[in-house]
This record gives structure tokens, C-alpha cells and sequence, in this order.
């Protein structure tokens, strides 16, 4: 069979290798510790997971769903976003959109926003689903490299001016996956200045909005004045709430983008399941205590596994945000493939080869923070024990 030309670009065969060896290292039984996929391990909020238990039995539940979502959903969520982001205003009914969580809206968009042969700037290492929905549309990628000199924020000013002359959209995310670098005001301002100048759309995702450390609190780039004459951001109760099998998210933003994108998903699903609508009202409308908390679970674990590297000699920043570590090799004279091979191989431990991210992610991994701080004391006992750190170690 011959298959569309675009599933070459698709890049998920670095993620399937790692977990293929995962399930053989378990098939024999062997404990292997997971800190790849960035899957939650903490359950929602109690009353968030009774809400949704309640409304699965309601009998009228199981019917198409809103499409755009509830608009008793779209509210709370303006009314949260007020109330988190400095009063920013958002119309429910045309500047919010409900998506099956926000890599929904991040592979669509681009196809609701450009032709084929259209060119859009993301950034170099990305989340992959930034990519994937690019190759999906036929859209053509310039990278905006985030380099460790520059403390992984992009330079505009280094855009060529032909590709900014193209350009149709920007996508930028701070915090950010796989690099969990943050960006201040000044970077959304000058972020949007570049976009309004080239009338490109700038697209921030900000799914780790509520996941920070030390009195971080993330901002909206719809904070900036003006943002919605180009802007839109993406969120997620994925990580905010835990409710990533859930699959909730919101568009919000410029209203022109918004209809764009919905009227694409019109055509192509009927919603996300009502049940889960409810309980994202619940989430958004209810007691926030539950982010603060989670927070402080992540960054206890963010603490044990940086400071036990530390001791071991492989010094990594620690993180502002999100549930990632985004960590330079130990040493130079092994890609990131091997070093992660080698060491599910010999400790039993699954990270993921910054080079899945881009071409800018060789030389780093990306280790998930989704283990109980105990697993993570024992991640650093495995890399102790295996040897892998033996070249750190002897100098």
C-alpha cells in the first residue's frame, strides 16, 4: 500500500523505539522506570472526579456534545482566565473555543489557517505535534533555534527577512515542552510587535500555565495590550488538573482565528464528551487549592532527582515550570540516542533523546517528573550503580 507522502515527516518512531524496549525489559522481567511520556501520575481533584462520576450517569449525557463546547464551559473558563491573568477579558461566545485538549487545536490549526507551500516559524527543539500539524497542512517549517546562550528564548531579530516575509504563523511556548525555559513580558512584546510588522498569526501555548515552582506564576501572553490583534494561546486542563485522558482544552484569543478553527472541527468531530465538559466547569469554577498543591508534589520530585544528579556529578538547571527536565549530557562524545539506549539497557530507566525535539535538542534528554519522589531516588541509585556517569566521575 502507498501511503500519503506527509506520514514521512511524522516524527513518533524515536517514542515507539523507547517504549519497544521498555515492554521487551519488563517481558522479562525487569523494573523499568518511565520517565518519558509526560503522562500525569496524580489524579484530579476529588470533587472534579465526582463531578464527572455524576454526569456519566445522567442518562441524557451520551448525546453529540456542543460543539464548540457549553457555552455554562466557555464562561467558566473566561471567568477563570480573568481571574488568573490579570483581568484579561475574553468573550465566551467568540473568543474561546473548547478543543479535545490542546494538541487537538495544535495539529488543526494549521490547516484552518494556510494553503499548501505556506511557511510557519516554530521553534527548534518543539513539542512534536507543532511539526506534525505543519506536515499535516502541507506547510513548509523555518525553525527559531532555542539555544542554551540565549537562554532558550528565540531571536527575532535573526529571522531572515524573506522567511519573515512569508510567514504565516509564529508559535512560541513558555514554559515550555520538551524545554521548560520561561519567557517574561518583554519577550511577548516583542514577539507580538514581529508578528503585527509581518501580519503573522503568533500562537502561544500555554498548557503548564498552573504547573511552576518558587512562587513562579506563568503569564498569558494575552496580558500584553493589543495581543488579540494577532494572538491566540492555547491551555489545557491536562496538566493543570491532571485530567489528561480526559482530553480538554481551550483556543482563546483573537476572534478571527478562533472562528477559523472552529469552523475546520465543525466538519470533523461533534465535541468533547459532555461528562468531561461538566467536569472542566467544575475544575475551572471550583476550588484552586489542588494546582498549588500539585505544584509543590512536582517540585519536591524536580528537587530530588536534580540535586541526586548533582551529587553524582551531572549538574542539570533546575526548572521554573512544567513537569519536565530538560538536561545537557553528562558528556560530548555520545548523541542522545545512545546515551538513552544505554542507559534503559543498563539501569532500567526510559528518558527521551533530546533529538526527537529537533535538531537543536542533540545533546540533551528529556526526563519526565512522573514518578513518586522514592522512584526518582532510585533513578539516581540505577545511574550510580550502571556506570554510565563513570566518564563524569573520573575527572
Amino acid at each position: 500500500m502507498n501511503y500519503a507522502d506527509k506520514l514521512k515527516f511524522l516524527t513518533s518512531s524515536i517514542f515507539t523505539e523507547m517504549a519497544n524496549h521498555k515492554h521487551r525489559l519488563m517481558g522479562q522481567g525487569i523494573d523499568v522506570i518511565d520517565l518519558g511520556i509526560g503522562s500525569p501520575d496524580l489524579p484530579p481533584p476529588d470533587h472534579v472526579r465526582q463531578a464527572l462520576a455524576d454526569a456519566v450517569l445522567q442518562p441524557n449525557t451520551y448525546g453529540y456534545a456542543h460543539q464548540q463546547g457549553f457555552p455554562t464551559l466557555r464562561t467558566a473558563f473566561s471567568e477563570w482566565f480573568k481571574k488568573r491573568f490579570n483581568g484579561v477579558e475574553l468573550d465566551p461566545a467568540t473568543e474561546v473555543l473548547t478543543l479535545m485538549g490542546s494538541q487537538d487545536g495544535l495539529s488543526h490549526l494549521p490547516a484552518a489557517l494556510m494553503n499548501p507551500g505556506d511557511l510557519a516559524l516554530i521553534p527548534d527543539p518543539s513539542y512534536p505535534v507543532y511539526a506534525a500539524g505543519l506536515h499535516l497542512a502541507s506547510v513548509e517549517i523555518a525553525p527559531l533555534p532555542l539555544l542554551a546562550k540565549n537562554n532558550f528564548l528565540p531571536d527575532f531579530a535573526a529571522i531572515p527577512a524573506e522567511v519573515a516575509k512569508r510567514a504565516k504563523m509564529m508559535l512560541i511556548s513558555y514554559p515550555g515542552n520538551p524545554i521548560p525555559a520561561v519567557a517574561d513580558e518583554s519577550v511577548y512584546r516583542e514577539a507580538i510587535e514581529f508578528c503585527k510588522k509581518h501580519e503573522i498569526v503568533l500562537v502561544h501555548d500555554l498548557a503548564y500555565s498552573e504547573l511552576a515552582f518558587d512562587d513562579y506564576r506563568p503569564m498569558s501572553i494575552l496580558e500584553i495590550p493589543g495581543a488579540k490583534d494577532v494572538a491566540v494561546e492555547f491551555h489545557s486542563l491536562s496538566k493543570s488538573f491532571s485530567m489528561a485522558g480526559c482530553r480538554i482544552g481551550f483556543l482563546a484569543g483573537n476572534a478571527d482565528v478562533v472562528k477559523a478553527l472552529a469552523t475546520l472541527k465543525s466538519n470533523i468531530d461533534y465535541g468533547v464528551f459532555g461528562a468531561v465538559q461538566t467536569a472542566a466547569t467544575v475544575a475551572l469554577s471550583g476550588d484552586q487549592s489542588y494546582t498549588r498543591e500539585m505544584s509543590s508534589v512536582y517540585q519536591e520530585r524536580r528537587d530530588a532527582l536534580v540535586d541526586g544528579l548533582a551529587e553524582l556529578g551531572w549538574v542539570v538547571d533546575k526548572p521554573k515550570a512544567t513537569m519536565f527536565v530538560w538536561a545537557k549530557l553528562p558528556y560530548s562524545d555520545i548523541s542522545s540516542m545512545e546515551f538513552c539506549l544505554r542507559l534503559v539497557e543498563s539501569a532500567g530507566v526510559v528518558m527521551i533523546p533530546g533529538q526527537a525535539f529537533g535538531e537543536q535538542g542533540e545533546g540533551y534528554v528529556r526526563i519526565a517528573l512522573v514518578q513518586p519522589v522514592e522512584r526518582l531516588q532510585e533513578v539516581v541509585r540505577r545511574i550510580a550503580a550502571c556506570g554510565i556517569l563513570t566518564p563524569v566521575m573520573n575527572k
